[in-house]
């Protein structure tokens, strides 16, 4: 009777151990939402960001606004500016002073691939890309090999159409649940690394700081990539 007793205590364990085991696993497209959600009760943010492609190094300060507001002030190259709003792109090179502004599309790399770090930018990728973890659900350095880098969950993204910028994209998330590096591959294989620093959230930034008015004798060219699409 003892003997029965203890078998169905042992069983009964193993079951509740197995279910909670069963309750801690979850997807990759659980995680996204997890980090989407996040995104979505953020307002605003500021953040340091370094943009690597290449050889090619820029660093600054990203400003960005719900739902679509996003600047970057650089530093490198110094006093360079892009302001985005979903829609529109507008650069200042003050080294030429050269204003240049662009209805955008998906293969506008540079800003379209820091505006994804937003609730509007997660609801693109969860639409139009396949979502997995990049080896496993379990936490690993942010560089591999580097002695003391901080933890991140990684996920791989790959996408649904030709139309996307970014062929493959693979998003690394901090313990806080906020983007921390966001690797794309373009359709032409070049790689582009969003790294995103001292994310600072609901800083009641004004949106004032999202207008650019050109300075005097700035010369200002419109659709400087391509055509705007009708």
């Amino acid at each position: 009777m003892k003997s029965g007793r203890k078998l169905f205590i042992l069983l009964f364990s193993v079951l509740v151990a197995s279910n909670a085991y069963s309750q801690e696993v979850r997807t990759a497209m659980d995680f996204f939402n997890q980090v989407a959600s996040r995104y979505a009760a953020i307002e605003d943010y500021q953040a340091n960001i370094t943009i690597t492609r290449g050889n090619t190094v820029m660093t600054g300060v990203l400003s960005h606004k719900a739902p679509n507001l996003l600047r970057i002030n650089f530093t490198r190259p110094e006093d360079q500016v892009i302001v985005f709003n979903g829609e529109r792109l507008v650069v200042f090179i003050p080294r030429f002073r050269v204003v240049m502004s662009q209805h955008t599309n998906p293969r506008d790399h540079i800003a379209v691939g820091a505006s994804l770090a937003t609730r509007d930018g997660l609801a693109l990728l969860r639409r139009n890309y396949t979502i997995a973890f990049f080896e496993s659900p379990n936490p690993v350095p942010l560089d591999r090999g580097v002695p003391g880098s901080e933890m991140v969950t990684k996920l791989r993204l790959v996408w649904r159409s030709t139309e996307e910028g970014f062929r493959q994209i693979v998003l690394s998330v901090g313990e806080n649940g906020l983007i921390r590096r966001f690797v794309g591959t373009t359709p032409e294989n070049d790689v582009i690394q969003f790294d995103f620093l001292n994310i600072a959230v609901n800083q009641g930034i004004p949106a004032a700081r999202f207008d650019f008015n050109p300075p005097p004798g700035a010369n200002t060219f419109e659709n400087f990539l391509f055509e705007p699409r009708r």
